[in-house]
This record gives C-alpha cells, sequence and structure tokens, in this order.
C-alpha cells in the first residue's frame, strides 16, 4: 500500500499548498470515508473541468491543479490521489477507455480508487458534474460520470500509483484546453478471448 501513499512528482501532496488544504478538508473528521467524500466533494465542485468551462492553463500536478482552480479529469485525479495520500488514504489513479461521441475515436478517462478499510478499492470520478453528468460518492456503490456502452469502451482493471506516461505527455506537451482536447489520448486494449 505503500506506494499508493508517497508524494510523487505529479501527486506532489508534500507542496505546502497542496498539505494545507488536505488538513483543512479533513478539519473536525476522523472517518477515512467522511474525509474521502469532503475531499472528492471538493475536487469534484470546486475544481472547475479545463474543456467544460473552456479554461487554462493546462494543469497536471495536483499543486498546479489547486493553484488554478481547473484540470482536465486527468489533473483533477492527480489532485484527488494528492489530498487523500495526504489523509493518510491510500489512493490510486484509473482509467476507462471511452468515446466522445459514442462512436469511435477513443481517448482515456482519468479517475480514482481509494483503499477503504471497510470496502476495499473504490473507483470514483471527480470529473465534475453537468447536465447528463452525476458522480457520486456512496460506497460500496459506484456511481462513475461515465458507463461503458460502445464497443472499444472498457474500465482499464490497473490501479496506478503514478499517472501513465501518455498522459503526462499531453498535459505537459499541449499548451491550451483546446490543443489537449484536439490530442485526447488513447490506448490500444489487448485482445479478450
Amino acid at each position: 500500500m505503500n506506494k499508493y501513499l508517497e508524494p510523487t512528482q505529479y501527486i506532489n501532496w508534500d507542496t505546502p499548498s497542496v498539505l494545507a488544504k488536505s488538513r483543512a478538508l479533513s478539519e473536525g473528521l476522523s472517518s477515512p470515508i467522511d474525509i474521502a467524500q469532503r475531499c472528492f466533494e471538493f475536487v469534484r465542485d470546486e475544481i472547475k473541468h479545463s474543456w467544460d468551462y473552456k479554461l487554462n492553463p493546462v494543469t497536471c500536478s495536483a499543486s498546479d491543479v489547486l493553484a488554478h482552480g481547473t484540470g482536465y479529469c486527468y489533473a483533477k485525479s492527480h489532485l484527488l490521489a494528492a489530498l487523500l495520500r495526504a489523509n493518510g488514504i491510500p489512493t490510486g489513479l484509473c482509467y476507462q477507455r471511452l468515446t466522445i461521441t459514442d462512436q469511435p475515436p477513443f481517448c482515456l478517462h482519468g479517475l480514482n480508487a481509494v483503499y477503504l478499510e471497510d470496502f476495499g478499492w473504490y473507483r470514483l470520478d471527480a470529473r465534475g458534474n453537468k447536465t447528463g453528468i452525476n458522480a457520486e460518492f456512496c460506497p460500496p456503490m459506484e456511481k462513475l460520470a461515465f458507463p461503458i456502452i460502445t464497443d472499444g469502451e472498457a474500465d482499464l482493471p490497473e490501479i496506478w500509483a503514478e499517472p501513465l506516461p501518455i498522459i503526462i505527455d499531453v498535459l505537459t506537451q499541449r499548451t491550451t484546453f483546446q490543443d489537449v482536447a484536439d490530442h485526447l489520448p488513447d490506448v490500444d486494449l489487448l485482445p479478450s478471448h
């Protein structure tokens, strides 16, 4: 579990701003479930999704997402992981492979898995709600932003301690929210038998 608690370059919970925010969010709470819910709702509701709000700059590290108040789903998942890890709650990164318009092309969508003692690994999606999207924190039931509905879409089963390199490449090499949208990352799925 240690790798899901460590600060990293992009899940940099050891920076003063992220550490302070994690402490503020957990103030008065003792239950990991309550802390996880408060951190989730903060990232979901207070950090604006870059595409929904047409916001720059493109952010990647948790501290940059917090400082600018915006991020794509991937960056928002980095901040949520950082806030939870700073509170001693093991948290990883998960991905879905989705379409944007119910047909190819495909792209990755970033979300989190948090380890809650009463439930085990629980996926949650702090992407941000809007019309047609209603992600909630209600363990053990998952209520993610997007269901898998089209051939070729998938819930990728891994729980990563670090962001995928393809995610980092897009978020660090693209300079505007539109540039990211035009180059959303994707991965090939392994054939199933």
